[in-house]
Order: C-alpha cells, then sequence, then structure tokens
C-alpha cells in the first residue's frame, strides 16, 4: 500500500509513548510508521496533568484542510500566519500548532472520556509542530506532534472516527 492510499476502514492508528512512533495499522500488519513527539511530562489522563492519555480514542474532527504546511492555529482556527523564523523567535516557548489537526475523543468512560480525564475536552490532538522540535524525544504539552508534512499525508488518508489506541 502506498503513502497516498485511503486507510482501509477495519484500520487503527497505533500510537507508541515509548518508541515515539505512529503506526497506521491494519490488523497486526503495519501499513505505515511516523515519528511523534508526545507529552514531556508522560503519559497520564487528568486534566491539567500536561500528560498524554493512554487507552482507545477516534479521531472526533479534522480541521486544516487546504491550508499550507506551517499554517499557524490558535484555538482550533487557522491566524493567517504562516510560521517561520520570525515567529520562533517572536514566541520562543510557544506550543505551536500548525498545518492539520485530528482532534481525539476518548472512548473509555472513567479513563478518558467525561469528566476530568475527558481527551476531547482536554483538546487532545495529533497535530503538525515546528519541524526542528521533532528530535525524538517527549517534549509536548500533551499532544501528539508531527512534522508537518507528515500530518499533512496522515489528515489525507484517515476518516473522522477512525480508532486511535495510545499506550506505554
Amino acid at each position: 500500500m502506498t503513502c497516498s492510499q485511503p486507510i482501509p476502514p477495519a484500520s487503527f492508528i497505533d500510537i507508541s509513548i515509548p518508541s515515539q512512533e505512529l503506526a497506521i495499522m491494519e490488523g497486526q500488519r503495519i501499513l505505515q510508521t511516523y515519528p511523534v513527539s508526545t507529552a514531556k511530562k508522560g503519559a497520564g489522563e487528568q486534566k491539567g496533568s500536561y500528560c498524554t492519555p493512554r487507552g482507545w480514542h477516534q479521531i472526533r474532527a479534522k480541521i486544516g484542510a487546504g491550508h499550507p504546511l506551517n499554517a499557524v492555529f490558535v484555538g482550533r482556527r487557522a491566524t493567517g500566519e504562516i510560521y517561520n523564523d520570525f515567529l520562533k523567535q517572536q514566541c520562543p516557548e510557544r506550543d505551536w500548532i500548525l498545518t492539520r489537526i485530528l482532534w481525539l475523543g476518548g472512548l473509555e468512560p472513567g479513563h478518558n472520556r467525561y469528566g476530568n480525564v475527558d481527551s476531547a475536552w482536554r483538546y487532545i490532538y495529533i497535530h503538525g509542530t515546528p519541524d526542528e522540535l521533532m528530535r525524538g524525544s517527549p517534549e509536548s504539552h500533551g499532544c501528539i506532534r508531527m512534522k508537518n508534512a507528515d500530518i499533512a499525508q496522515l489528515f489525507d488518508r484517515v476518516a473522522v472516527g477512525m480508532k486511535v489506541f495510545i499506550h506505554g
């Protein structure tokens, strides 16, 4: 299967926190892998923890179709800016959300859905980040970060409702 083909409906996304890798799975077969960066503070489900939530999720929304690589998003809205060195210098500590957003919703009540553990209410995404921040280590504020070309490619292949399993 080539990278541009749609993902079969029975497939899912597997995200390994220890290996910092996202894999598109069809049963036990890996169709594609991508490097990711999960939370600097590790795994955890609590609101305000800045940790990456574990368990089964689904893609609840796809945001950013048609925007260029490195488009800047704030509050799930494109700002019209394109990330560059000037913006990087202006806001060196900012948690940049770029290119595309796959907003995740938890599927396990009491673990990653509802109350203080709800992944959707925590605004947990798979999203683009400045490529230079993809160093193979956990550095996010809870989301799953990807290189911009990778998130654009993944975005075009997945559908709302696709299952995502995060573990580690």
